[in-house]
């Protein structure tokens, strides 16, 4: 093989990529989102300077991704929590949790999402949307709404979603020491909204060791939405180089 073409693959095994180089176009992508309140310090703990919590609220997010270019049908869940970046509101992505390998390792390799297999999962119940996410064969989290009680005005969804994130780009070198340390922004700009709605909800986080979502606890549901999208995601730039 030659050495451009080398370059230009988009992963490894170079005869069969992990995943193709994108960009990847999401249809019927749908949101279970749900942002409450927790504890101011725990909060503080997980989210790296220069970030700064400007208010102690947390999005747990579930979303299934039927059609997904390039990635096939998956679905995903997280934690963000709401940050301030030089007088810039946005969200920092603490966590995901994903059922698609091609899609964990483009986040994580193009990207700086970071995922992690886990068996998120989203559907309704007669009456209620539920929204679940498993570590294994254990259960971590479980979100219910009420199934499309009230629309959402569609530009209360954009905002929503369209929100700034930011991540942490982690990578050592062959010796351990950090190779690339870095804060990166992301931004949702090409969205359809095709509807949205809004309702009652509850969220129940479980203790677990390795997807630690309920040390940051629960005390109040601020808001949920239901919210059904196409999109393309925006590639990631670097906005402070902790190694510079």
């Amino acid at each position: 093989m030659r050495f451009e073409d080398v370059v230009h693959a988009p992963s490894t095994p170079l005869d069969a990529p992990a995943f193709p180089a994108g960009p990847y176009r999401f249809t019927d992508r749908e949101y279970l989102n749900i942002t409450y309140r927790t504890d101011p310090g725990a909060l503080e703990r997980v989210v790296p300077e220069p970030l700064r919590v400007a208010e102690p609220l947390v999005r747990f997010e579930v979303m299934r991704m039927p059609d997904v270019t390039g990635l096939g049908d998956y679905t995903e869940s997280g934690q963000l929590a709401v940050v301030e970046y030089e007088g810039e509101t946005g969200e920092y992505s603490l966590s995901m949790y994903v059922d698609n390998f091609p899609a964990i390792a483009s986040g994580r390799e193009i990207g700086a999402f970071p995922k992690k297999l886990g068996r998120p999962r989203l559907h309704v119940d007669h009456d209620t949307l539920v929204g679940t996410l498993d570590y294994g064969s254990l259960p971590v989290a479980r979100a219910t709404m009420g199934y499309k009680h009230r629309e959402l005005a569609i530009e209360k969804a954009r905002e929503e979603l369209t929100l700034p994130t930011f991540m942490l780009k982690k990578l050592p070198h062959y010796d351990g020491t950090p190779r690339i340390c870095e804060l990166v922004r992301t931004r949702i700009s090409d969205l359809t909204v095709k509807g949205a709605w809004s309702g009652p909800a509850r969220l129940q986080l479980l203790a677990h060791a390795l997807a630690p979502l309920a040390d940051l606890p629960v005390l109040e549901v601020v808001s949920a939405s239901h919210i059904l999208t196409d999109l393309t995601l925006g590639r990631a730039q670097v906005v402070h180089d902790y190694l510079a």
